[in-house]
C-alpha cells in the first residue's frame, strides 16, 4: 500500500524556518555483502561478509554459511518493514526515535532524502558505520593491493547511496601507507564525485602524516576545494587493552553489547587527530596548503581548547631551536581557526568550546542514524549555546559546514 502526503503530518524534526542545518556527521548502514558487492572480482573473495555481534537486532550465531542466508532474509523482511503503511504512517513522529536499521533511509537509499525532509537539514556528510576499523587494519596489514582495492570497492559503495540525492554528501577512503597511490586514489575519488576524503586520524604504518611525499594528497584536496575528513573508529584500538581487565563486569555499550565505546575507551577518542593535526600542523602541512579544510567529525571537540594551548606551550618551548616551528608565518591557534573545524558531542558543552577556541571551528551532527548521537541533539546543542548570539549560532549549524565542505557545498541550500 503506497503512504501519500496525506496520510502524515510532515513536521520536520528542525522545524524553526529560520535555522539552516547542515549535518557534519551521518551514516549509512551497510548490509552483509555491501563492501563485497562493490569490489572488484580479483579480490572479492578476500572480503569475508559483515557479522553483527554484539547487541545489534541483527546479532548472528551459529553456523557462518547460516547466518549469511538467515541474515539475507532478515534484511529482505527489512526492507518490506520499511516500506510499508504502518512503518511510514508514523515515521514522521519517529524520525528521531528509530535508529540503526530500524531507521528511515538507513540502508535504502531511495528512502533517504525522505529521511533528510523530515529531520529538516539542508544535508548530510555521510560515513560508512561499519569499515573504518576495517580499512584501517587492510592499510596496515601489508598488502596495498589489498589495501587499495577494498578503499576502493567502499569509495563505490559511498557513492552509490549517495546517489540517490543531491544533498548526500560522499566521503571516500584514502589509504596513505603508499605514497603514489594515495595520490592516485585521491585524484580516483575526486574525479569520481566524493565530496570529502577520508583519512584514518592516526598514523600511517611506517611514516608521519606530514610527510612531504602525501603532499600530492592534500594538494588534490585543495585545488578540488573538497576537506580532509578524520572520524572515529580508524584507528586501531585506542587503549591498551588491560585498562578492562579490573575484575569487574564489561559494562555494555549504547548498543548493549561489548565491541563499541563505554566511558573509558572514550576518554582517547580525541588522541589520535590531537596528535595528527598537531603533526601536521608543526611540519607545515597547513602552511602549504592554507585553503585546505579539515574535518574532525565524531571525536568530539571538548579538547580543543586545551590542546590549542598546549600546542602553544609547545612553540614557546621549542621554537628557538626547531626550524620547522621558526618557518610557520601563523601561530597554532590561527591555523585551528582557519583551517580546523571539528563535530561536537551532544553531551558536550558548545558553548563554552566555542566562547574558548573560535566561532569558526565547531559544527553541528546529529550521526543519524546512530544510537550514539541520541534523539533530540538541536535541543541538547541549543541549551549549551544559551546567549550565543544570532551569527554563533549560524556558525554552528550551517556557515561552518559550508566552508569546510567548499565546493562540495556549493549548489546546497544556503
Amino acid at each position: 500500500m503506497t503512504v501519500t502526503e496525506s496520510d502524515q503530518v510532515r513536521q520536520p524534526y528542525n522545524s524553526d524556518p529560520q535555522r539552516l542545518v547542515h549535518d557534519a556527521d551521518a551514516h549509512l548502514m551497510e548490509t552483509p555483502t555491501w563492501l563485497r558487492d562493490h569490489a572488484d572480482a580479483a579480490i572479492r573473495d578476500q572480503i569475508a561478509p559483515l557479522r553483527y555481534p554484539g547487541g545489534n537486532e541483527l546479532r548472528q550465531t551459529g553456523d557462518p554459511a547460516d547466518q549469511q542466508r538467515d541474515l539475507q532474509v532478515a534484511f529482505d523482511h527489512l526492507a518490506e518493514r520499511h516500506r510499508s503503511h504502518e512503518y511510514r504512517a508514523v515515521e514522521a513522529q519517529e524520525i528521531m526515535l528509530r535508529k540503526n536499521f530500524a531507521a528511515t533511509g538507513s540502508f535504502l537509499p531511495e528512502d533517504r532524502g525522505r529521511a533528510l525532509d523530515l529531520l529538516g537539514f539542508s544535508s548530510q556528510l555521510v560515513f560508512n558505520t561499519f569499515h573504518n576499523r576495517r580499512l584501517h587494519d587492510w592499510e596496515h596489514a601489508g598488502d596495498t593491493d589489498l589495501a587499495y582495492g577494498v578503499a576502493r570497492a567502499h569509495n563505490r559503495g559511498m557513492l552509490e547511496f549517495c546517489s540517490a540525492d543531491p544533498r548526500l554528501l560522499a566521503t571516500s577512503y584514502v589509504p596513505l601507507v603508499d605514497f603514489d597511490r594515495a595520490a592516485a586514489m585521491a585524484n580516483e575519488a575526486i574525479a569520481a564525485g566524493a565530496a570529502a576524503l577520508l583519512v584514518a586520524s592516526g598514523c600511517p604504518r611506517e611514516h608521519s602524516p606530514s610527510h612531504i611525499a602525501l603532499d600530492p594528497v592534500w594538494a588534490r584536496a585543495e585545488e578540488a576545494g573538497i576537506p580532509i575528513v578524520f572520524h572515529v573508529g580508524g584507528t586501531g584500538d585506542l587503549i591498551d587493552a588491560g585498562y578492562f581487565r579490573n575484575g569487574l563486569p564489561v559494562p555494555p555499550d549504547f548498543h548493549g553489547g561489548e565491541e563499541n565505546f563505554r566511558s573509558v575507551d572514550y576518554m582517547a577518542i580525541p588522541h589520535p587527530p590531537m596528535q595528527t593535526l598537531a603533526t601536521m600542523i608543526f611540519d607545515g602541512v597547513l602552511e602549504r596548503f592554507p585553503e585546505l579544510r579539515i574535518g574532525v567529525i565524531e571525536q568530539g571537540a571538548i579538547w580543543l581548547p586545551s590542546w590549542i594551548r598546549q600546542m602553544e606551550s609547545a612553540v614557546e618551548a621549542f621554537g628557538r631551536h626547531e626550524e620547522r616551528l621558526r618557518a610557520l608565518s601563523l601561530r597554532p591557534w590561527e591555523y585551528v581557526r582557519r583551517q580546523v573545524r571539528a563535530t561536537p558531542y551532544p553531551t558536550e558543552d558548545v558553548g563554552w568550546i566555542i566562547r574558548e577556541a573560535g566561532a569558526e571551528v565547531c559544527l553541528f551532527s546529529s550521526d543519524y542514524p546512530h544510537v550514539e548521537g541520541g534523539r533530540r541533539p538541536i535541543e541538547r546543542f541549543e541549551a549549551s549555546l544559551g546567549d550565543a548570539s544570532a551569527e554563533v549560532r549560524r556558525a554552528f549549524y550551517c556557515d561552518n559546514f559550508l566552508d569546510l565542505m567548499g565546493t562540495a557545498a556549493s549548489a546546497l541550500d544556503r
